[in-house]
């Protein structure tokens, strides 16, 4: 074999193409979300027993937060809504999480994330309708 030099080039090339740390797959997955007022109107729009006459609704900017073992996008948001028989629960922080810029998990586990996140006011949420 004339050039051996080559080949040991040529493997060690193709060995460093296939071992290196493959850049994230999914790059936009931490995508600021845009929609995020009319994600979550949509989402609670089926999620809510009784989506109407909404009281104390507020949300906060999103932000990058750690979500498990993960950083993510979330909102914190807080609201009062009606139970099935049409009484208020009292208002309750939820968190919602963004992925690739839309909503795509809501969670009752907010008290760690959103315990001193600036929440403003959210009307658009408490004139929902059917």
């Amino acid at each position: 074999m004339r050039f051996p030099w080559r080949a040991a080039a040529a493997a060690s090339l193709l060995a460093a193409c296939t071992t290196a740390p493959r850049p994230d797959a999914d790059e936009t997955i931490n995508t600021v979300p845009t929609g995020v007022k009319p994600d979550i109107i949509a989402f609670l729009r089926t999620y809510l027993n009784d989506p109407t006459r909404i009281r104390d609704a507020a949300l906060s900017d999103p932000v990058l937060k750690p979500v498990g073992d993960r950083q993510r996008y979330v909102v914190c948001l807080r609201f009062n809504a009606r139970d099935s028989d049409g009484r208020y629960t009292g208002s309750k922080t939820r968190l919602v999480v963004f992925t690739h810029g839309r909503l795509d998990s809501f969670s009752e586990q907010a008290r760690e994330t959103c315990k001193d996140v600036d929440l403003k006011p959210f009307p658009e949420l408490e004139a929902l309708k059917r």
